[in-house]
């Protein structure tokens, strides 16, 4: 059983920076794909990045290349999602996923909101 919990979020200017972790506890993040998805209000949730535990393989939606950084820190069990050039698009709640490669396992945490307002 794994718990995911979120940090890092809170409001910033439009080109602000902010960095969210998703801390893992209670069992191994082997074998497990870490995701960050986003839901703003009045929308469905939708994936954003997302990182293989095992090998260090990342995945971007267009909207955030070039601007957003996950990384992994296997020793802590954490996830980071480093955000840079923020715009008020990217204003919703961030949730962390994990979801095992080899098994029906799927994890949520709790959600951190990030507002980018001016």
């Amino acid at each position: 059983q794994l718990t995911l919990v979120e940090s890092g979020g809170g409001s910033v200017q439009p080109g602000g920076s902010l960095r969210l972790a998703c801390a893992a506890s209670g069992s191994t993040l082997d074998g497990y794909a870490v995701g960050w998805f986003r839901q703003a209000p009045g929308k469905d949730r939708r994936g954003v990045s997302c990182i293989t535990i095992n090998d260090g393989r990342t995945h971007y939606v267009d909207s955030v290349k070039g601007r957003f950084t996950i990384s992994r820190d296997n020793a802590k069990m954490t996830v980071y999602l480093q955000m840079t050039g923020l715009e008020p698009d990217d204003t919703a709640v961030y949730y962390c996923n994990a979801k095992s490669t080899f098994s029906s396992y799927n994890y949520w945490g709790q959600g951190t909101q990030v507002t980018v307002s001016s």
